[in-house]
C-alpha cells in the first residue's frame, strides 16, 4: 500500500499539500457523508496514510522502507493508535487543531454600559456630571493574584500544567482521542491551594466608585461616550474593559429637536397676526445660568397678515453641532388665536371690519387652489 498514492500526492509533497489532500479525501469518504460499501475502509486507509506522512519521524521510517506502525519501530500498532479526533475536525472545518496549552489567569475585563439622563440644554451645550459606577475592581488584598499572602499558584496535578486532559473513546473507526479543559484547574494549568479570602481566588471584587463624565456639546439621545479602561477589571487582575455612557435626553417643555435643528410654537392674537408685531422669544439658552439675560432671547418679527401655521426661522439659535462649528436653526411656527367671548363693543368693531372688507357672508375656500379645479368651476356656475 503506497501512502503517497492513497493521498494522491508526490513523494516531495509538503506538509501543507498533505493536509490539503487529506481534507479533500476525508470529506469525500467519511461514512457520515458517503454510504458506499468501501467508504469506511478507504477512509481508514487515507487517515492512516496521513497519520504516517504528517509525522516527520514516521515519514522518514516509511521512506526508508520500514513499517512506521509496527511494534518494532516503536510507533505503536495499527489504525487509531495516537490518532486524534482533531484531525477529522481539521479536515471538515479547515481548523488547525494544535495543543492550546493552559489559558492565562489574567484576562481582559468586560465592557460596561451605564445610562445617563440629561436635559435638552445640557445635551446642547455640554455638561460635567459625577456618576456612580458599580464594577469589578482589582482586589487590594492579593493585588489581583487570587492567592493569600505567602501563597502562589502551583502546577495542576491532574493535567500536569497542560490545561487540558485527553480522553480515548472506541468507535467503528478505532480509538478516537479528544481533548477537553482540565476539570480540576479549569484549563489554567495551575491551581491556587490557598485562595485569597477577600476575592475567593478571583483576583477582583465588586466596588462602587465615583467618576466625572464630561458630556460634549451637541450630543443627542442614544449617543454613547466611551471611557477607556473604566469598565470591569479582568480576572486575575487583568486589564479593565471600557465603560460606555449612553445618553438619554429628557423631553423639553417648549422645544423639540431634530438633529441640530430646534422647533417651537408661538401663539399670537388675531389682531397681532393681521397688523404684524415683534415678540421677544426665549431660546434654549434661557436654560443656561452662565449667560446674561440679554443673550437668552431673540427678537422675532411677525409680518402683517401672517397666517396660522406659517413658520419663521431664527438662524443660528439651534443646537451646537457635535462634530463641526456653528449651530443649527430655530424654526418658530406661528399659531393665530381667534378671540372668544367678545363683549358688545368688540363684536361691533369686528362687524364693522367685516362689512368694510365685504366679508359679512363667507365664501369658503375649498382645497389648496381656491379658484382652480372642480370646486372653483362649480362655484362659478352657481354664481
Amino acid at each position: 500500500m503506497d501512502y503517497y498514492e492513497l493521498l494522491g500526492v508526490s513523494r516531495e509533497a509538503t506538509p501543507e499539500e498533505l493536509k490539503k489532500a487529506y481534507r479533500r479525501l476525508a470529506r469525500q469518504l467519511h461514512p457520515d457523508v458517503n454510504d458506499a460499501p468501501d467508504a469506511s475502509e478507504r477512509f481508514k486507509e487515507v487517515t492512516t496514510a496521513y497519520e504516517v506522512l504528517s509525522d516527520a519521524q514516521k515519514r522518514a521510517v516509511y521512506d526508508r522502507g520500514g513499517d512506521p506502525l509496527s511494534a518494532g519501530g516503536g510507533m505503536g500498532g495499527g489504525f487509531g493508535q495516537g490518532f486524534s479526533f482533531d484531525d477529522i475536525m481539521d479536515a471538515f472545518f479547515g481548523q488547525t487543531q494544535q495543543s492550546r496549552g493552559p489559558r492565562p489567569r489574567t484576562q481582559r475585563g468586560q465592557d460596561a454600559l451605564l445610562r445617563l439622563s440629561i436635559s435638552l440644554a445640557e445635551a446642547a451645550f455640554g455638561v460635567s456630571r459625577e456618576i456612580k459606577v458599580d464594577t469589578a475592581v482589582t482586589c487590594e488584598v492579593c493585588d489581583g493574584t487570587g492567592a493569600n499572602e505567602g501563597s502562589e499558584p502551583v502546577t495542576c496535578g491532574t493535567c500536569h500544567g497542560h490545561g487540558n486532559v485527553h480522553h480515548v473513546q472506541r468507535s467503528l473507526l478505532g480509538d478516537i482521542r479528544t481533548s477537553r479543559p482540565c476539570p480540576t484547574c479549569h484549563g489554567y494549568g495551575t491551581v491556587i491551594p490557598d485562595p485569597c479570602r477577600e476575592c475567593n481566588g478571583d483576583g477582583r471584587v465588586r466596588s462602587r466608585r465615583s467618576l466625572q463624565v464630561n458630556v460634549p456639546a451637541g450630543v443627542d439621545d442614544g449617543n454613547r461616550i466611551q471611557l477607556a479602561g473604566e469598565g470591569e477589571v479582568g480576572a486575575g487582575g487583568g486589564p479593565a474593559g471600557d465603560l460606555y455612557i449612553e445618553i438619554k435626553v429628557a423631553r423639553h417643555a417648549v422645544f423639540t429637536r431634530q438633529g441640530d435643528q430646534l422647533a417651537c410654537q408661538v401663539t399670537v392674537p388675531m389682531t397681532a397676526a393681521a397688523l404684524g408685531t415683534r415678540i421677544d422669544l426665549p431660546t434654549l439658552d434661557a436654560d443656561r445660568e452662565d449667560l446674561p439675560d440679554l443673550e437668552r432671547s431673540v427678537p422675532i418679527d411677525v409680518p402683517p397678515g401672517t397666517q396660522s401655521g406659517e413658520t419663521i426661522v431664527a438662524r443660528g439659535f439651534g443646537v451646537p453641532r457635535l462634530r463641526g462649528a456653528g449651530r443649527g436653526d430655530l424654526t418658530v411656527q406661528v399659531v393665530v388665536e381667534t378671540p372668544r367671548d367678545l363683549d358688545d363693543e368688540q363684536r361691533e368693531l369686528l362687524e364693522k371690519l367685516a362689512a368694510s372688507r365685504g366679508e359679512e357672508h363667507v365664501d369658503p375656500v375649498v382645497g389648496h387652489n381656491s379658484r382652480g379645479g372642480v370646486f372653483g368651476r362649480l362655484r362659478d356656475v352657481f354664481k
